[in-house]
């Protein structure tokens, strides 16, 4: 469980950094999975180190694509109100 969240801790993290906020729902998604199966891969001592690893990258991208994603749909919403 800990190479799990480790991978998509990763791809969390990546889709936060260059989807410029428009996959955000996908990297909240990944990162919400990876947060709990880090958790999980915590509590075998032979992985506890890749498990705290993608639990940790895991909330970075959580963070990363949230407010990336929230960012983006306030632009959107800016630019769509003042445009009549």
């Amino acid at each position: 469980m800990g190479v799990a969240s480790l991978v998509l801790g990763i791809l969390s993290t990546l889709i936060g950094l260059f989807s410029a906020g428009a996959l955000g729902w996908l990297g909240i998604i990944l990162g919400i999975i990876g947060i709990v199966l880090g958790a999980l891969g915590r509590k075998n001592p032979d992985s506890k180190g890749i498990a705290t690893a993608g639990l940790v990258l895991s909330i970075v991208g959580l963070i990363l694509s949230a407010v990336l994603y929230i960012a983006c749909a306030a632009c959107i919403a800016g630019l769509s109100s003042t445009g009549s």
